[in-house]
C-alpha cells in the first residue's frame, strides 16, 4: 500500500529553487542534500515530499516534453496554513524569495483565507487557512 506521495516538479536552477522553498518554510530532505540533479523538500506534519528535479533529469522520467508553465497551468499545488496571519506571512516570504503573487491574501467563499503565488519555475501554489466553522451547511 502507498506510504508516501512525492510530487515531482521540473526546475531550471536547482539551487535557486531549493533556496526559494527553504525561504518560505519547506525543509530539505537529508537524502537529497548533495544530489546535483534533484532535491527533496518536505512540508507539513505528514511531510509531503516535493521533489525538485532538474529539467534534463525530469525529461528522462516522463519521456515527453515539459509543459511551459509560463503559458498555462495543469495543476495548482495547495497546502493549508494554521492561521490567516500565516497566509499573510507565506505571501510576504514568497515575494521576498523571488516568487510572484497571482492572488493576494483574501477571504474566499466566506470560510477560507488564502493567497496564490508562482514559484521561480512558473508552478502555481495556494496557501489556504480554512475555518470549517464558517463552512456553509
Amino acid at each position: 500500500m502507498t506510504k508516501e506521495i512525492w510530487i515531482n516538479l521540473p526546475v531550471k536552477d536547482l539551487t535557486r529553487s531549493r533556496e526559494f522553498f527553504t525561504k518560505i518554510g519547506f525543509n530539505v530532505h537529508p537524502h537529497n542534500e548533495n544530489n546535483p540533479s534533484m532535491a527533496g523538500m518536505s512540508i507539513g506534519e505528514k511531510k509531503v515530499m516535493i521533489m525538485l528535479v532538474l529539467e534534463e533529469t525530469f525529461k528522462t522520467f516522463i519521456r515527453a516534453e515539459i509543459a511551459d508553465a509560463s503559458q498555462g497551468s495543469e495543476v495548482i499545488l495547495s497546502f493549508d496554513a494554521e492561521s490567516r496571519e500565516e497566509v499573510d506571512e507565506i505571501a510576504r516570504k514568497a515575494e521576498a524569495a523571488g516568487g510572484t503573487l497571482f492572488g493576494k491574501p483574501e477571504e474566499i467563499q466566506g470560510w477560507m483565507y488564502g493567497c496564490g503565488f508562482i514559484d521561480p519555475d512558473g508552478h502555481r501554489w495556494n496557501a489556504l487557512y480554512m475555518d470549517f466553522s464558517k463552512l456553509p451547511k
